[in-house]
């Protein structure tokens, strides 16, 4: 444990380093303070406007922190030949990869963090008495980030075998297709497989991705906060249930394929 906690001491510094971070941050802040002046432009909308900005700004900022710094993580290890250094000491494998990832999972809570406290105070500054209480958007902007945990563990895996342009283009289209997961199903459903048999295998194909792939719609909850619908403990509880199930699927799979690597 001493060694994982040590990984991501180390990962956690390098990724506060990174210029890109900083600019993500930067730029989180901005779009945030932007929310204020759409949502002074929405007539009696200002909270909608703002949670809904706000909300959907920390997923796509956050995801990108996840991927340009995720796919890098054991690739600049390579590169810079310090894995031999890293793995020639007392430590195994599989505790660089989860390090890596708590690591990477710390610097993004504390991003998440600094953006959802921006998004609080500006929520209260707009605040009317009519408005439900701006810490309503804790639950969905917590599963938000179990859903950029998700990225992080997929941005991981392909960084694991592959160099960081490879894995950020598998990382951003396993991500999209992760989001698409239930059009995927619908399109598989209205295959007409009965007058074109030879749909059958696509139709089997597509079924067996649904059911393999994690349903990002499941973390999002965006639009139902932004109207002031909270989310129920049945709704967060399964959808921490889901997000953890896959998150050690992912890590399982990455020291799987860490551990069978060779660096000679």
């Amino acid at each position: 444990m001493k060694q994982i906690l040590t990984v991501a001491l180390n990962t956690f510094r390098e990724s506060v380093r990174d210029k890109v971070l900083y600019n993500l941050v930067v730029a989180v802040l901005i779009l945030i303070a932007a929310s204020l002046l759409i949502g002074e432009l929405s007539i009696n909308q200002e909270r909608k406007a703002m949670v809904d900005l706000g909300l959907s700004t920390l997923l796509l900022f956050g995801y990108l922190i996840a991927v340009f710094i995720g796919t890098g993580l054991v690739y600049k290890e390579i590169e810079r030949r310090t894995i031999y250094t890293v793995l020639a000491k007392p430590i195994r494998r599989y505790e660089f990869i989860l390090g890596k990832f708590l690591g990477l999972s710390a610097t993004l809570l504390v991003n998440c963090t600094v953006m959802v406290v921006a998004l609080i105070v500006a929520l209260l500054y707009v605040r009317r008495p009519t408005d439900p209480s701006p810490l309503g958007i804790l639950p969905a902007a917590f599963l938000l980030y179990v859903e950029l945990l998700l990225a992080t563990a997929l941005a991981l895996l392909f960084s694991s075998f592959t160099t960081p342009a490879l894995a950020t283009f598998f990382s951003i289209v396993g991500y999209l297709v992760c989001n698409f997961t239930p059009d995927i199903k619908l399109f598989a459903d209205i295959l007409n497989v009965e007058a074109y048999p030879s749909l059958r295998l696509t139709q089997v194909i597509l079924w067996t991705l649904y059911y393999t792939l994690p349903n990002l719609t499941n973390f999002n909850f965006i639009t139902r906060t932004a109207h002031g619908i909270p989310i129920t403990g049945e709704q967060f509880g399964l959808a921490c249930v889901y997000g953890l199930v896959y998150l050690c699927i992912l890590l399982s799979l990455t020291i799987y394929v860490f551990e069978r690597r060779n660096f000679k």
